[in-house]
This record gives C-alpha cells, sequence and structure tokens, in this order.
C-alpha cells in the first residue's frame, strides 16, 4: 500500500502486477479552469480518470442573479473551492468506478498542487491507500511512459463505501477560537506577496490570517520536479516552527487547494498528518468580523 508518494517505477510495476489500481490526473489552470482537461486530452497515463477540480473536487452551486457561485448547503467548507460533501464525493467516486480495494494513484502536470486535493479528499474520505505520483506527468514520460490521448473508456459503476476520515477538516470558527493559542499553529501555502498583502488577485480582501507562519508549497518541490527528500523537509518544517508542536499546525491557502502539498511533506518528513482549513483565505476574508493582518 502507498500512502503519501509513489515513484514512476513503482507505479509501473504495481500497473503489472494485476492489482486493483485506479490513476487520476488532476491537472488545472487555476485561471483557465477548462485548460487542465484539455491537457489531460492531449496526453495522459493510459487508463487515467479525470478529476476536474472546480466540478468533482469541489462544491459549487448554481450562480446567483450577480453571477457568483453559491456555496450549497450541504458543502463541508467554504471558500472559492468549497468541500463536497463526503456523501456527494463517495457518489463521485462509485461513477467513475472507484471501489474501496482500489490503490488511487493522483498526479498532475503543476508540481503536485492539485493532485493534492484529491489525496486529501480520500483520506478525508476513510481511504488510506493513496498516492502523489513523484514528479507527475513530466517525471512519467521522462522515464519512457506510455501516454493516450483523448477519452478513456467508463468503468464500471462501483459502490465506494466511506469509512471514519483519516485527515482532520478545520472549520472557521475553530481557528477562530483557537486564534493565538499555542493550541493552533496556521501555516499559509500561497506566495509570499500576497500573504503580505501586496498583491490579492482572487480574493476581496488582501494579507493574511493574524499570527500565521508563510510556507509557499512550492518550497517542497525540488529542482527535479519531485518532492525534496525527507531529512530536508523536516529540517525546513522544524526551522519554521521554532519548537512549535507539529501535532498544533492547520494549513491553509487561498481556497484550500494548495495547503495540501505542506499536509504531504510534513508527513514525508515524519511530523505526521496535520489539519486542513479547508477554507482558507477565501473563507476568512469574506466572513464578517474576522481580523486581517498584512505585512
Amino acid at each position: 500500500m502507498y500512502t503519501t508518494l509513489i515513484s514512476v517505477e513503482q507505479l509501473q510495476a504495481l500497473s503489472q502486477s494485476g492489482q486493483p489500481l485506479m490513476v487520476f490526473d488532476c491537472s488545472f489552470e487555476l485561471m483557465q479552469p477548462a485548460a487542465g482537461e484539455q491537457q489531460y486530452r492531449e496526453a495522459h497515463i493510459p487508463g487515467a480518470v479525470y478529476a476536474h477540480l472546480d466540478t468533482a473536487l469541489s462544491a459549487h452551486g448554481l450562480p446567483d442573479a450577480s453571477g457568483k457561485f453559491q456555496v450549497p448547503p450541504d458543502a463541508a467548507s467554504g471558500g472559492r473551492h468549497p468541500l463536497p460533501s463526503r456523501e456527494k464525493f463517495a457518489i463521485w467516486l462509485s461513477s467513475v468506478g472507484f471501489a474501496n480495494d482500489m490503490q488511487a494513484v493522483v498526479y498532475d502536470r503543476q508540481g503536485a498542487n492539485y493532485c493534492g486535493r484529491l489525496w486529501w479528499m480520500l483520506k478525508w474520505a476513510g481511504h488510506e491507500s493513496v498516492a502523489v505520483l513523484d514528479g507527475g506527468l513530466q517525471a512519467w514520460i521522462a522515464a519512457g511512459g506510455a501516454t493516450a490521448s483523448g477519452e478513456e473508456p467508463s468503468h464500471f459503476q462501483s459502490n465506494f463505501m466511506l469509512a471514519p476520515a483519516k485527515a482532520s477538516l478545520v472549520a472557521t470558527k475553530t481557528v477562530a477560537d483557537q486564534l493565538g493559542r499555542p493550541t493552533q499553529t496556521l501555516i499559509d501555502a500561497r506566495g509570499a506577496p500576497r500573504f503580505r498583502g501586496e498583491v490579492e488577485p482572487l480574493d476581496p480582501v488582501a494579507g493574511h490570517i493574524p499570527g500565521a507562519l508563510n510556507r509557499p508549497f512550492n518550497q517542497n518541490i525540488g529542482a527535479d520536479g519531485k518532492f525534496k527528500p525527507a531529512p530536508q523537509l523536516k529540517a525546513e518544517f522544524e526551522a519554521l516552527l521554532a519548537g512549535r508542536n507539529p501535532a498544533s499546525v492547520v494549513h491553509h491557502c487561498g481556497s484550500g487547494v494548495s495547503a495540501v502539498p505542506n499536509i504531504i511533506a510534513m508527513e514525508i518528513a515524519g511530523l505526521g498528518r496535520a489539519a486542513l482549513y479547508a477554507g482558507s483565505w477565501s473563507e476568512w476574508s469574506n466572513t464578517p468580523g474576522l481580523p486581517c493582518a498584512q505585512g
């Protein structure tokens, strides 16, 4: 069972072993929501299922009169990419043929920015057997892996059963109630200029949650496009935490997506599986009465 990372060689061996396996392509471009699916159609690992961030991995309701999407009442979080309920997610998994006995492998071509979302959601659904393809599609192609184009044949419907969550989801109220206490350490995965409030391309308020530490998600990836070695990640996170308890960490970002590479990196480093505030800055900055910091 692979639970954090899987190498190209390990995936190739697993594919040939006959063990139940499903590969997911999560490629996405935030500013061009249709681009990821187009990238998938152009080239993907043979047999991979496309998982669209906006439709499969988020709960977007219908737009209101102003064109703004409303968060459905059964969503598990707020923000720009609200999590669907676990039940809705299980229905989607069943619709693509994913079953409880399968090993899931997720990848993208954006430095693990988007496939981490599906990795985390499967853990949240109680499914431990999910791993990120280290290096993404680029590593697969560099190793001589075959690619397919166009659509893949549909899978038979399965009946994915939810189990107790193996990942912790934190709500806005909890973050607010714990603000400034040693029992909570916030880590923001956005780029430093957005964290400081110098720019804000997506949300109505610039800045960050008071007291949050900043670690841009791309700092987890080395020059080879793969996650840095465990000892290096451990040293970097321990330097950032400066004595704070790793178990107190709650990760967030703009909308709960790019925070996940930090969660994966901490787990690779042996620092445990930290919690996720999925609503992140997009929910925090839209909630009246909550403090916002800059600098």
